[in-house]
C-alpha cells in the first residue's frame, strides 16, 4: 500500500522550511508569529478565523493544527463550526458572484 500524501507527521516538519532559503523562512515564521500574538484580536479570535480559512484553503495540516489551536485558545465545537460555515458561505458566495462575470459575456456574446 502507498503512503498517503498529506502525512500528519510532516506537520511537525514545518519549521525545517528554512532548509533550502534559510532567510525568507526566517522572515516568515517572524511575520507569521507576529499575526498571531494578542493585539486587536484575541489569540481565540485568530485562531478560529484561521480554522475557517485552513478549510477555506482546504489545508490538512492548517485544519489539524488550528482545530487544536482554537481548542487550546478556548474556543467550543460550536465556534468551531460556525466559522467553518462562515468560510464556507464567503467561499460560495465567491464563487456566486463571478456568476455576474458569466453573465456580462453573455450578453456581450449575445448583443
Amino acid at each position: 500500500m502507498s503512503k498517503p500524501y498529506y502525512v500528519e507527521e510532516d506537520l511537525k516538519k514545518f519549521g525545517n522550511i528554512t532548509k533550502y532559503q534559510k532567510e525568507m523562512g526566517e522572515k516568515f515564521f517572524g511575520w507569521y508569529e507576529e499575526v498571531f500574538k494578542e493585539g486587536a484580536l484575541t489569540q481565540r479570535e485568530k485562531a478560529l478565523i484561521a480554522l475557517g480559512v485552513s478549510h477555506a484553503v482546504q489545508c490538512p495540516y492548517c485544519i489539524d493544527a488550528y482545530t487544536k489551536s482554537s481548542l487550546e485558545k478556548g474556543a467550543d465545537e460550536e465556534q468551531m463550526m460556525e466559522a467553518i460555515h462562515v468560510a464556507a458561505a464567503i467561499r460560495g458566495g465567491a464563487t456566486l458572484v463571478h456568476g455576474v462575470q458569466m453573465m456580462n459575456k453573455v450578453e456581450d456574446l449575445t448583443m
